[in-house]
């Protein structure tokens, strides 16, 4: 069954029919948590000062250096002073008219779920509270604090990056309006690490404001969920652990665009081109944005979870009271276990509360339209009624799948696939009767190299939107891969392969690796669970038949099948192509920094001798560091710690092994091109298995 929806409300609406200085200017008295009173920021760097936990780091590096206790603290007051957010209403003010002229100029709608508002108005009142949004561009930030000063809600306290420090003026203003910026990584600093934690619990135990940050850590740049950080998450939680804090709110955050300003820019940076720093020059370069169309914004707000209910019958608190709190203390292996399911389930939730827009549809159509024309050698391009005719058919898929679809049903499929082109005019154009992605290399070609890293830019940029639906199809599509795989229609070796896949792609989805979870009465381990999700999904739309022991594919469920297993090919082609390039080299010795470029140069190298760029995805640094991280885990390569750089063993056996299992499917999944082919019909059953025989 679909979930009920909540409804959303467009903020612009009212900001496009009255004043935008009253807006700015109107009171603000947000409630905070139990009623507390708003905390200067002199007296909580006082407070986080003067904590016992300082106080005693302090003392440790004190001893450990040889250093003066007096000089260890002008370094920890330093550091929270470089740290520190500083709050005034007057620069939230400024930014809420500027935002407001922006946001109208750029965006059609931002439409926000109003069930999701009044919940988390709900849970600041009554508990502390922890904003996880998904992070997909530089607005996040922007648009949250925009969104919770519009509803009247205390603005949060943001975990920012020390990129905006460098912007003049920009990142003063950004920390006047809540941002608290720390760096990147703390190597072994445990003073910086204990200033900066003990000032997040700081905020969180008083209930200053709620606290914001992004559990992915970063922007992801192909829409796909990344792998957690668990650093702040662990933070956060722990005045629970310990007892300071009867419960913690957790509210992930789903931020939808239908057309991501940075489109451009991130397919570059997959590419290798250096991500141009943060400037306050660049910002106002940028500006030239204002004129362009990027429809609309979905925010919804997820359903609060606790803390206390997540870690009831699976978190012994006694632990916690053996040391006294304020020395600092690694988290235990079940501790870690339990913050690493949650950040899961709490990415999860953001997946699933993500509302795609009709042009993600398209673009999943439009690459695998381009994919499949060029394996036949077929010039790439669907007609305009059958775009608009396979577009239908998916939606109705993703519908039954669960996908949170804003598809506007009060108008025909033309109008809706029409309107959705119209808004990416550098990506797709309409060629007579005929829609094609915009690859023409253009007036001043250049060289093969150049051509093709053009186009790729492209590719990558609609692949960028396909990945938005990729967390409603990834389940039953590892299982059409699957069915490829098997020689039989065994329900256990079809498992088995099942789990081998994801086993393979768990660093390249958000699949929780390996951890038993809770369904009902039962524990299931998460391989078992997505299997029979996939099974369920496949059952439901008529394109599986299930029995106790068998899984058999009716003639209906072809063209599914065949979508799913596609939709994943670029993946599989590019594990294959890279454990192809460890075994071709797996003598020369490769540093860690050096894998990516060598390996984008082996396979531009195949791209020009082929002419054609099929699957750009396999030159994206993003699919390059995912499927290392992959290899390290299975086996196939190790990392070897030098004192200036890490280098890379390849363990060839491994290497060959994985490669000629990955090149079966890839036969497999390519083979067939346009056409489906490749299931046949058994003469005594009336379903249809594909086999991966070549």
């Amino acid at each position: 069954m679909l979930k009920k929806r909540d409804d959303f409300e467009d903020i612009l609406e009212e900001r496009r029919h009255s004043s935008d200085l009253r807006y700015a200017l109107r009171c603000y008295t947000p409630v905070l948590y139990k009623g507390v009173e708003p905390c200067r920021a002199s007296t909580l760097k006082s407070i986080v000062l003067q904590s016992d936990q300082v106080h005693h780091v302090i003392g440790q590096v004190s001893k450990e250096t040889g250093r003066a206790t007096e000089d260890v603290q002008e370094e920890a007051s330093a550091i929270l002073e470089e740290m520190a957010q500083c709050l005034q209403l007057s620069t939230v003010r400024f930014f809420a008219f500027t935002l407001s002229k922006i946001f109208k100029t750029l965006f059609r709608s931002i439409c926000v779920n109003e069930d999701g508002i009044q919940r988390l108005q709900q849970a600041i009142q009554e508990h502390p509270v922890v904003l996880l949004p998904s992070h997909r561009s530089y607005m996040d930030f922007l648009l949250m604090s925009y969104i919770l000063y519009t509803y009247d809600l205390p603005l949060p306290v943001i975990a920012a990056g020390m990129d905006f420090m460098g912007m003049k003026f920009v990142g003063e203003m950004l920390r006047m309006s809540g941002a608290f910026f720390i760096r990147r990584s703390f190597g072994g600093d445990k003073l910086y690490w204990s200033v900066f934690s003990e000032y997040v619990r700081t905020m969180l135990k008083n209930g200053f404001a709620p606290v914001e940050f992004f559990l992915e850590g970063t922007r992801s740049r192909t829409s796909k969920c990344l792998t957690p950080k668990l650093g702040l998450l662990n933070i956060v939680m722990e005045p629970f652990f310990k007892g300071e804090l009867f419960d913690v709110c957790l509210v992930p955050v789903s931020i939808s665009y239908e057309r991501v300003l940075e489109e451009t820019l991130y397919a570059r940076e997959l590419l290798g081109v250096p991500k141009p720093k943060e400037s306050t020059s660049g910002l106002f370069k940028a500006r030239k944005i204002l004129s362009e169309d990027y429809g609309s914004i979905h925010v919804y707000f997820g359903q609060p979870v606790s803390v206390r209910s997540l870690a009831e019958g699976r978190v012994n608190r006694c632990q916690f009271s053996l040391v006294p709190r304020h020395i600092p203390r690694r988290p235990s292996e079940d501790i870690q276990n339990f913050v690493n399911d949650s950040a899961y389930r709490l990415l999860r939730a953001q997946e699933d509360n993500m509302v795609l827009k009709p042009w993600v549809l398209l673009a999943s159509l439009l690459l695998q339209d381009h994919h499949q024309k060029l394996t036949v050698g077929q010039r790439p391009g669907l007609r305009l009624d059958e775009l608009t005719a396979r577009a239908v058919w998916l939606r109705d898929v993703s519908r039954q799948y669960g996908a949170f679809l804003h598809w506007p049903d009060h108008l025909p499929p033309a109008g809706v696939v029409s309107s959705s082109l119209a808004l990416h005019p550098g990506l797709v154009r309409l060629h007579g009767d005929r829609v094609q992605l915009t690859l023409e290399p253009g007036g001043e070609a250049g060289s093969g190299e150049e051509v093709l890293l053009k186009q790729a830019v492209v590719l990558l940029s609609c692949a960028s939107y396909r990945n938005q639906c990729l967390h409603v199809f990834i389940r039953p599509a590892l299982l059409a891969l699957a069915l490829r795989a098997a020689s039989s229609n065994q329900k256990e070796e079809i498992f088995n392969s099942f789990s081998f896949l994801r086993n393979v792609f768990s660093n390249e989805f958000l699949l929780c690796p390996g951890a038993a979870v809770q369904v009902g009465s039962m524990f299931l381990y998460s391989k078992q669970k997505d299997f029979e999700e996939a099974c369920f999904l496949l059952l439901k739309t008529g394109a599986l038949q299930v029995s106790a022991r068998e899984l058999l594919v009716p003639e209906k469920g072809r063209r599914t099948l065949h979508f799913l297993s596609s939709m994943l090919d670029p993946f599989l082609q590019g594990y294959q192509v890279t454990c192809r390039f460890l075994c071709e080299d797996s003598t020369k010795i490769v540093t860690e920094q050096q894998f990516i470029p060598a390996v984008r140069k082996f396979i531009m190298r195949q791209l020009l001798s082929a002419g054609t760029l099929k699957y750009a995805e396999l030159l994206s640094s993003d699919l390059q560091k995912n499927i290392l991280a992959a290899l390290v885990r299975l086996g196939a390569v190790s990392k070897i710690k030098g004192p200036e750089q890490t280098t890379l063993r390849v363990d060839p056996v491994t290497a060959n092994s994985l490669e000629d299992t990955l090149g079966e499917e890839c036969v497999a999944a390519g083979a067939s091109g346009a056409e489906i082919t490749r299931w046949e019909t058994p003469r005594s059953q009336s379903c249809h298995r594909q086999s991966l025989t070549p």
